[in-house]
């Protein structure tokens, strides 16, 4: 009984193996990847580089968000504008609040104009976490802390918007972004949503 157990269960792998192999599709070392070149001569592959062609600052239109509260991308040229250095940032001439206004341009929001890293410390043997003893720092939520200016931890701008590119799409986005707000579109509403579902 055990080795006709045995014997039906070598046949059952048997098939199993023989089966996955048969079926399973190989692909050849140029096929791995997106740039479609060997892995061995990658170094000679040279990116399509695209042109960052737009209009002009001042004569673009915005470009829809991606996403609720997707940092809105860059719909103009940047030329002569990066890159962003600690003495100058060619961004906020237009962009800070007040001149944004008169310039009709986006406006930095408000969450440029806070922090949200906590006043973490300890005393005893508690964490003391934006001034409260806590037990689990897993379980706290966000704290706000505004500023009266820009935020060091948000004045690379570069970092999250990103001028666009004619570049062609080398994977299709099938995404559609579902918007909570009717104005998340054009509007960010981060500081209203940042502690949601928490």
């Amino acid at each position: 009984m055990i080795k006709r157990n045995l014997v039906l269960i070598g046949a059952a792998i048997a098939v199993l193996v023989s089966t996955g192999c048969a079926v399973a599709q190989s692909y050849s070392e140029d096929e791995i990847g997106l740039r479609k070149t060997s892995l061995y001569e990658e170094e000679k592959t040279v990116a399509d580089l695209g042109k960052f062609v737009a209009p002009a600052a001042g004569e673009s239109t915005p470009i829809a968000r991606s996403f609720e509260n997707a940092p809105p991308m860059i719909s103009h040229d940047v030329e002569g504008m990066l890159p962003i250095t600690r003495d100058y940032n060619a961004c906020l001439d237009c962009h800070m609040p007040g001149l944004a206004e008169a310039l009709n341009t986006l406006p930095v929001p408000e969450s440029h104009f806070a922090t949200f890293r906590p006043k973490v410390g300890s005393s005893d043997s508690n964490i003391i976490y934006d001034g409260k003893a806590v037990d689990n720092t897993a379980d706290v939520i966000t704290v706000v802390h505004k500023m009266d200016e820009l935020s060091g931890e948000r004045y690379v701008c570069s970092s999250c918007h990103a001028p666009q590119s004619s570049n062609a799409q080398l994977v299709e986005n099938v995404f559609s972004p579902e918007f909570r707000d009717k104005d998340g579109i054009a509007k960010s509403n981060f500081l209203d949503v940042l502690n949601d579902g928490i």
